[in-house]
């Protein structure tokens, strides 16, 4: 019978196929091995097995034993937290203690995994109890399970209080990188860098998905500086796929790309890209967003149409990059082919994809059908009317801009942001409404909490500097909390123009030479056109001298003619 024992353990462990365990299955029954524990965990174990067994015979085998052990328990419970329907594990865990079974550190860890994937907080919660009521909250697994419990439902308060349960000295690289992975699902992207240099002085070794995760944080976070010594610690650990010595890890070498392209490092970005052997999707959608963000939307264009040559079908992501560039690029006929091709698949419905179109014909100067694809929206958020109310303002339809601002606080469900606030300043300053727009300008910071930024504070400036209000102008710029910088100046300067007030434009003058140069010349023609209404020719000269100076070229006026790009 011993020899029977062995042979059977034997077959188990070289068992292929749900057919072959099948058979065994039944030499076990008529055999009576099926009574000794082992074997039989051993059958639900390939049972579990996500790659290869069969959930349902393993619930036919699990019915049918009278007394399972809890690791029996715990190998149902893994195969359904490893399955589509990770609530039955939960099930499980409820019946196992319900039979009078008390589950270990190895069954709360499939049980959390469970809660994580369906969202399920209260219940994570709930087994979080009965973790402290067990005694295992200082198990590093269970806890290391509860903390990405917790980062999956958004409670990364309550996973850092587990976490601080827990000395560090016993904290691994599954522990560290739950840790990390949670800071950087919720956001938290400074805090998850600080992390992982905590583990490097703990001399805990990161592995492959530690640096994806930490990659995500600095490209998340625009930090070039901490994402390069991320990059250089990959070199020292051999895990950096761009290493002749390495195979190349696709995953990795994304993140790599992805992290140089958000933070605007482009050569870098687009060197690595060239020398991946192989690419997916998400390479492709991050330097096409990169560039479009880093105004390089020619780049941009380009690129889709070689992902495009290359055989790869457009996302969601690919579209609000490429829409992005036409709108940059005043791209009216690409952008109308593009959202043709929208209209015909299911991301017609995408709020995100709406909004990028409302943006695109609004920047493009089509704000009609901007206004119906706004209209058609199913939801609209805050950069849905936020698009929509700048897109009327720079098309000089202050008040239709107005009155979008107004329906959207009627609207109630949506609160707008600092962006919301340029455009309705933009408009009131384009149809000369001062009192409005300072009334608008103090809703902003006294009902919204909005700290007004430059561009408020130019906006406002530009407001009153159109309406001849140029001493509460400059009044304005020179008691505002944040350094004026050209684009104020230049306001104020154009209000000097139109109302010829020499005496203003001296001390605006006084304020730009402190400045550093900026990149355009427009400041200075305007100044030097000032002076030359004026007939102050010594003034004109030293306008001109001062762009010498400075190496400040006086910038050439551009046109452009858009090409048919797809076929």
């Amino acid at each position: 019978m011993k020899k029977l024992y062995n042979t059977i353990l034997c077959l188990l462990e070289k068992c292929k196929t749900i057919t072959e365990l099948k058979q065994l299955h039944g030499l076990m029954i008529t055999t009576s091995v099926i009574k000794n524990i082992i074997p039989l965990s051993k059958l639900i174990d390939f049972c579990v097995s996500p790659d290869i067994g069969d959930l349902d015979y393993a619930r036919s085998v699990f019915n049918h034993i009278a007394q399972p052990s809890v690791y029996i328990w715990n190998s149902m419970i893994r195969g359904y937290s490893n399955s589509d329907t990770p609530i039955e594990a939960l099930i499980k865990y409820r019946e196992m203690q319900q039979m009078g079974f008390s589950p270990d550190n190895f069954t709360y860890p499939f049980v959390l995994k469970s809660c994580s994937i369906i969202g399920d907080h209260g219940y994570g919660r709930c087994v979080h109890n009965r973790i402290v009521k067990t005694g295992f909250e200082f198990d590093i697994y269970a806890s290391t399970a509860l903390l990405h419990m917790y980062a999956c439902c958004s409670d990364m308060e309550a996973g850092l209080k587990v976490s601080d349960v827990i000395p560090k000295s016993k904290w691994n690289v599954v522990a560290w990188t739950s840790l990390i992975s949670g800071l950087v699902n919720n956001n938290q992207f400074t805090e998850a860098v600080k992390a992982f240099r905590d583990m490097e002085c703990w001399a805990v070794e990161p592995n492959e998905i530690t640096m994806v995760n930490v990659l995500v944080a600095c490209a998340r976070s625009r930090d070039l500086e901490t994402g390069k010594w991320v990059h250089n610690r990959l070199r020292h650990l051999g895990y950096d796929p761009f290493l002749a010595s390495q195979n190349f890890n696709l995953i990795l070498g994304t993140a790599i790309v992805d992290m140089y392209a958000k933070c605007g490092s482009l050569k870098t970005a687009k060197d690595l890209f060239d020398k991946m052997p192989h690419r997916n999707l998400v390479a492709w959608n991050s330097m096409i967003a990169a560039y479009t963000q880093y105004d390089r939307a020619e780049d941009s264009l380009d690129l889709f149409l070689n992902m495009q040559i290359a055989g790869f079908i457009p996302d969601e992501a690919t579209f609000l990059g490429v829409i992005g560039a036409c709108a940059s690029l005043g791209a009216l006929a690409l952008g109308q082919s593009l959202h043709a091709y929208i209209s015909k698949t299911k991301m017609a419905n995408d709020l995100a994809i709406g909004t990028a179109l409302v943006d695109m014909y609004a920047k493009v100067g089509d704000p009609e059908s901007a206004w119906k694809i706004f209209n058609n929206l199913r939801k609209k958020d805050v950069k849905a009317w936020t698009s929509m109310i700048l897109g009327f303002a720079l098309h000089g339809k202050g008040m239709e801009a107005l009155k979008i601002f107004r329906s959207m606080q009627e609207d109630g469900n949506v609160v707008p942001d600092e962006i919301t606030y340029v455009g309705v300043l933009f408009a009131c300053s384009h149809v000369g409404l001062v009192d409005e727009g300072q009334k608008h300008f103090n809703e902003m910071r006294n009902v919204y909490g909005i700290i007004p930024t430059l561009e408020h504070y130019g906006c406002l400036v530009d407001l009153l500097s159109r309406a001849g209000r140029l001493k509460e102008a400059m009044r304005l710029a020179e008691e505002m909390p944040i350094q004026p910088n050209i684009t104020i100046w230049g306001a104020l300067l154009n209000g000097c123009e139109i109302y010829e007030n020499l005496d203003l434009a001296d001390r605006v003058r006084s304020q730009i030479t402190k400045l550093e140069p900026p990149q355009g010349s427009g400041v200075y023609v305007l100044l030097s056109n000032i002076y030359a209404r004026a007939g102050r020719w010594q003034e004109v000269n030293l306008a001109r001298e001062l762009m010498k100076q400075r190496r400040i070229d006086k910038t050439l006026g551009r046109s452009s003619v858009e090409m048919k790009l797809l076929s």
